[in-house]
């Protein structure tokens, strides 16, 4: 029975490391099944990026340059831009990033940091779930709730990712992911550069479609399951690394 309880992960576990060592040439992956969890998490940006923009207010709670841009359209006075939105977005954020930052330096592993983070990121928006079908989302506490937990999360999972250093792979952020793909020679760089604009495409879609036909529920339902498989798998490969070899 145990060994029987072991299988499912231990296939979902071996289907993530195809698909991160594909990601580089052959037998050059250090990274373990990392590269694959950060697409899962590209993707996770998209879906709730989509759930913000279109359903909180014309606010990200993942791309902050977008943020910044919208603050300032607020400030000339455009009217579909909420001047409290994006303020409490980049707050929420940077809140998240420091958290990370502090939590990094503490346990000195970035790949722990990261198993912590995603953990605490799928806290987030299991919480925004639930504001999500209490509350719904459309009046100002429960937008002002959404957006800080999500941006918490996404400031959570930007800093950790990126103290992880595995190159070429983003989850946020795509500007200098599609300047290395227009001008780099392509290579396996350049696969996952695709992989990453790809995810947060299909997220962003995936979290559009959701959220247009159904709510922002589905959704972030949908970000949560990711999230903590994505927790799950990273956990578990700190196990591993921790675990002495047998004998021989």
């Amino acid at each position: 029975m145990p060994a029987a309880r072991r299988r499912p992960g231990r296939l979902v576990r071996g289907g993530l490391r195809w698909v991160a060592d594909g990601l580089f040439p052959s037998g050059a992956n250090p990274h373990g099944v990392l590269p694959a969890l950060l697409i899962l998490l590209a993707f996770v940006t998209g879906l709730v990026d989509a759930v913000s923009f279109l359903g909180l207010g014309r606010v990200f709670v993942a791309n902050m340059t977008g943020n910044i841009v919208f603050l300032s359209f607020a400030l000339a006075g455009e009217a579909q831009m909420s001047r409290w939105a994006s303020p409490a977005a980049l707050a929420a954020f940077g809140a998240g990033a420091w958290s990370a930052g502090r939590v990094i330096r503490w346990t000195a592993n970035a790949r722990r940091a990261f198993a912590a983070a995603t953990a605490v990121h799928a806290l987030l928006v299991a919480a925004a779930l639930a504001v999500a079908l209490t509350a719904g989302h459309r009046t100002t506490w429960p937008q002002a709730a959404l957006i800080t937990l999500l941006a918490c999360g996404m400031g959570l999972q930007n800093a950790s990712v990126r103290a992880l250093g595995v190159p070429d792979l983003v989850t946020n952020v795509l500007t200098t992911t599609l300047t290395g793909l227009a001008a780099d020679t392509p290579g396996r760089a350049a696969l996952r550069r695709v992989a990453s604009v790809a995810a947060m495409f299909l997220g962003a879609l995936a979290g559009a479609t959701l959220h247009l036909t159904t709510g922002p529920a589905p959704a972030l339902a949908a970000a949560l399951i990711l999230l903590a498989t994505a927790a799950l798998m990273a956990r578990g490969s700190l196990s591993r690394e921790r675990t002495p070899p047998g004998p021989g």
